[in-house]
């Protein structure tokens, strides 16, 4: 017979397990072996996109763009986008694939390369409805670059819209 506190405790490490709780964002993965060398700048990289979903769900337009190294390039829906300080605008949040949208939070976080100054991650996120329906969920590449002692994302390809 299993005692009501170690069946608590079963349940409790069942859970942590599992990992995220829905619309929780996923830790970045262990470094694999192939980019230990690399262990500081991946985890910058990997700060930086914990930053930039921070500040996109809370919709800081300031912050965000602070995640961003420019000219930042986005590709997505066939279209290849430059962008500058001052390009994202309050709107954006209210319209389009936004507009019913309320946060985003990282599924997969995988460095693909890694190098000195620059950090490629195969990454997929989800979009939630606030209530915690699911948008959607896209594939991505973001290329997290150090220029001038900063990290920042300095492009990404999407599937998202």
């Amino acid at each position: 017979m299993v005692s009501r506190r170690n069946a608590i405790l079963g349940a409790g490490l069942l859970l942590s397990a599992a990992g995220p709780a829905p619309g929780q964002s996923v830790k970045p993965p262990p470094i694999k072996p192939q980019h230990a060398r690399f262990a500081a700048e991946i985890a910058a990289a990997q700060d930086r996109l914990d930053a930039f979903l921070v500040a996109f769900n809370a919709r800081d337009l300031a912050a965000y763009e602070a995640t961003f190294n420019f000219p930042h390039v986005r590709f997505a829906s066939n279209t290849v986008t430059i962008i500058n300080p001052g390009y994202h605008k309050p709107e954006m949040f209210e319209r389009g694939s936004l507009a019913d949208w309320d946060h985003s939070a990282w599924d997969r976080r995988e460095v693909i390369h890694a190098g000195a100054d620059k950090v490629h991650i195969d990454t997929r996120f989800t979009r939630y409805r606030k209530d915690g329906s699911v948008l959607g969920g896209f594939d991505s590449i973001y290329i997290v670059t150090r220029l001038n002692g900063r990290w920042g994302i300095q492009g990404r390809s999407s599937f998202a819209p």
